[in-house]
């Protein structure tokens, strides 16, 4: 999850974002749940997590994230499918759409991470 949600700042990040583009959010998604996710393996590396309510904190975390990856990626999506139209004027436009194509993929696949751990992770709960 950490490498597909990595992969999605850096691809965002590496295009050129117009003022108009609501790209912030799809940043802001990445970075947040990269962050977020980093220290909550080392939560979980350190053992802290021995307490009752960290199953139900780890469902609550990871359906967070996946709903704000679902946004994200909708939203990439639809600003990918907007400039389709002009990746055909020039090579600099182009290659920000190839990114921008990336990054919908690893969007996506971060997503479908997310929401499956969210699963794991309330099967889980539901065992304790």
């Amino acid at each position: 999850m950490k490498v597909f949600g990595g992969l999605v700042w850096i691809l965002v990040a590496s295009t050129k974002i117009p003022d108009t583009n609501p790209l912030g959010w799809v940043m802001f998604v990445s970075v947040f749940c990269f962050i977020g996710t980093t220290l909550w393996f080392f939560f979980f590396l350190c053992g802290a997590n021995q307490s009752s309510i960290w199953p139900g904190l780890d469902v609550a975390y990871h359906f967070v994230a996946s709903v704000f990856y679902l946004s994200a990626s909708v939203i990439l999506a639809y600003i990918t499918f907007r400039t389709a139209n002009f990746a055909s004027i020039s090579d600099e436009l182009l290659k920000i759409y190839r990114l921008d194509i990336s990054a919908v993929v690893m969007s996506y696949l971060a997503t479908l991470l997310y929401f499956l751990h969210t699963i794991f992770s309330g099967i889980r709960w539901k065992r304790s």
